[in-house]
């Protein structure tokens, strides 16, 4: 650490030493920048704030019916596109700067000064209101207000006018797009009326397409044959029961109580033995015996009534007196009413029968051309529903972006309030002297410093016994100081007086060309009086 301190010290000794260079480059750098820095022509800066309210009243009572776009999204773009070139050149215009450009590389560098120089801020603000701050610099006052106002003017314009032929493009846009599937909905209803008119015979009814109603078919026909074999079986078992009717001159004739109805020498008993087996009943279970006794009796009388009763319809002599008994008795006539409507619903399932199998068999000869002509209605449809659609929607929008376009009319959904309106700038914006006085200052400083730096290492003077122990390796043991009579003191105070006397000339220079930028009017005062 020492050691860098050491050589630190050499280092700045070797520039107090080489101190000439320094008086130099601040003498030849200093007053040419100043006077460069002096001879910079003033910069005006005209500036304009803006205050944007993007709430509208409307807003929440329109939400839904009408476009909802996004006020601070079509700012921030008019914002990018205030800068862009038809704008500019717009500017320009109004401010008169394109009759200044004598060609078109003087026009080219006006466009593109007013693109580097024309600067947008936002300042502070919630999300639907803002500050916004537009400047312009330029070496004339009434030119950075013109601009100024003429970007004010572009950006105020472009906003409020971009609703406007948006919502116009939109309706143009809209319009076009309607007639067009209008057009295209005449034809898909004209193509589907033509189609349905040449295949109308065997279009989809309400049984649905070709395989739903061949299916259909199928199961009615299933139902029906199954319905014709149920009614045949009842009409079968009718006509042998009807064949068994009993004649005049059966034995079994005894047994008969009456003609009007069938009564056997059973009944009463079996009434009996029902009435006590339903006493048991409700006093034992199923597996009482005396419950288990009187069901066996009446099991058995029942068998000899059914027996019975079997015997008297099953004795008859011939078919003849079968007939003439048959038809003096209530129970064959009976059956013989049976039998007829039987027979007629037979005749009636059988017609049922003959057509669903016709229909079958028409939709079986034909299941080549029904899927055909059903693919082919399914994609007429499809293409009519698509294009009705389209067509109900564009319809609903136009009537949205109309109700919008009117809303827009009655009100904006952006206010614009201009708080400050650009001036004429009085007191110069620029440059900042000041700082390029300090920049030039040390620039001439750092120059000499840099310089002397450099010639000590050039041409090294010894200027401590370290540095002599470093450079020859021999160490010093004490150090011999010059005598005055040689006259060393006074000319090191003469160049160190010198160089002071020219830092402060240097420095008071300085400190006047500050003074003046920073009071122009005052320094002037002051100098006319002491010319005066």
């Amino acid at each position: 650490m020492q050691e860098i301190i050491n050589q630190v010290i050499d280092y700045l000794k070797g520039i107090w030493i080489k101190r000439r260079y320094i008086m130099i480059s601040s003498w030849l750098i200093c007053p040419i920048g100043w006077f460069i820095v002096a001879q910079m022509p003033n910069v005006y800066e005209s500036n304009s704030r803006i205050y944007v309210d993007t709430q509208s009243i409307l807003g929440p009572l329109l939400k839904g019916l009408t476009v909802d776009t996004n006020p601070d999204t079509q700012i921030k773009l008019m914002i990018r596109t205030l800068l862009g070139r038809p704008n500019l050149e717009r500017i320009t215009r109004l401010t008169d700067l394109d009759v200044q450009a004598e060609t078109p590389k003087q026009y080219e560098d006006i466009i593109r000064r007013l693109k580097n120089n024309i600067i947008i801020k936002k300042s502070g603000g919630r999300r639907e209101e803002a500050i916004f701050t537009i400047s312009f610099e330029d070496q004339n006052p009434e030119t950075a207000r013109n601009v100024v106002q003429s970007a004010l003017t572009v950006f105020i314009e472009n906003t409020l006018g971009g609703n406007r032929t948006d919502a116009d493009s939109a309706q143009r846009f809209l319009n076009t797009q309607i007639k067009e599937y209008e057009e295209r909905l005449l034809a898909s209803e004209a193509r589907l009326t033509i189609f349905k008119q040449k295949y109308s015979h065997i279009m989809p009814d309400q049984y649905g397409g070709y395989y739903s109603k061949l299916n259909v078919v199928k199961e009615q026909l299933k139902i029906v044959e199954l319905s014709l074999l149920e009614t045949k079986t009842q009409l079968k078992a009718a006509r042998s029961q009807l064949t068994l009717a009993p004649s005049a001159n059966d034995s079994s004739n005894s047994k008969i109580k009456n003609h009007n109805s069938i009564q056997t020498s059973y009944d009463g008993r079996i009434i009996e033995l029902e009435s006590s087996l339903d006493s048991f009943q409700l006093k034992y279970t199923e597996k009482h015996p005396d419950v288990i006794e009187v069901s066996r009796r009446l099991t058995h009388l029942t068998k000899q009534r059914e027996k019975e009763i079997a015997d008297y319809l099953g004795a008859t002599s011939s078919e003849g007196s079968n007939t003439m008994v048959s038809s003096q008795n209530p129970v064959i006539q009976q059956l013989q009413i049976q039998v007829n409507q039987l027979e007629s619903q037979v005749a009636s399932i059988e017609v049922r029968a003959t057509n669903y199998r016709q229909q079958l068999a028409e939709l079986s000869n034909k299941i080549n051309v029904f899927p055909e002509v059903e693919a082919e209605l399914v994609a007429l449809n499809r293409g009519y529903n698509i294009t009705k659609s389209k067509y109900e929607g564009l319809l609903d929008r136009k009537e949205t972006a109309l109700l919008a376009q009117q809303a827009n009319a009655t009100t904006n959904k952006i206010d614009f309030k201009i708080i400050d309106p650009p001036r004429v700038a009085t007191k110069p914006a620029g440059p900042k002297r000041i700082l390029f006085f300090i920049l030039v200052t040390f620039l001439g400083f750092g120059s000499g410093i840099g310089i002397s730096l450099l010639m000590s290492q050039i041409n090294p003077i010894v200027t401590s016994s370290h540095q002599v122990s470093k450079e020859t390796g021999i160490p010093v043991f004490g150090m011999v100081s010059a005598s005055e009579g040689l006259g060393l003191h006074a000319w090191r105070k003469k160049k160190t007086l010198l160089f002071v006397v020219s830092n402060l000339f240097l420095l008071s220079i300085l400190l006047m060309l500050v003074s003046y930028s920073l009071y122009p009017e005052f320094a002037q005062a002051q100098f006319r009086r002491i010319l005066s």
